[in-house]
């Protein structure tokens, strides 16, 4: 099982940004699929971008064109920049490692936007 760590997130004002890092303790070059999900309170965990091993992306139209996930196999990173951050975007971002016999999760990284 792969350990996934969030960083980066926090407060910032509408319309700012951030970027979230996501380290994970081992090789995610076998993880078919990196992504970033999200769950605001009392509502479900919603994915909000994810990446394939040769660098596919998709995006849910709520952020496309303001939010860009990159892969870095080396390093064994996924970032997440955010743009043009709007207070519906506020929730705890997660992490997620996929592949057919494993599916592994962070704990998470709280981004508040908000004036």
């Amino acid at each position: 099982q792969v350990q996934l760590v969030e960083s980066g997130g926090g407060l910032v004002q509408p319309g700012g940004s951030l970027r979230l890092s996501c380290a994970a303790s081992g090789s995610i070059f076998s993880f078919y699929l990196m992504g970033w999900y999200r769950q605001a309170p009392g509502k479900q965990r919603e994915s909000v971008a994810s990446i394939t091993r040769d660098g596919g992306t998709m995006y849910p139209d709520s952020v496309k064109g303001r939010f860009t996930i990159s892969r870095d196999n080396a390093k064994n990173t996924v970032n997440l920049q955010m743009n043009s951050l709007k207070p519906e975007d506020t929730a705890v971002y997660y992490c997620n490692a996929w592949k057919a016999d494993m599916d592994s999760w962070g704990k998470g990284t709280l981004v508040t936007v908000s004036s």
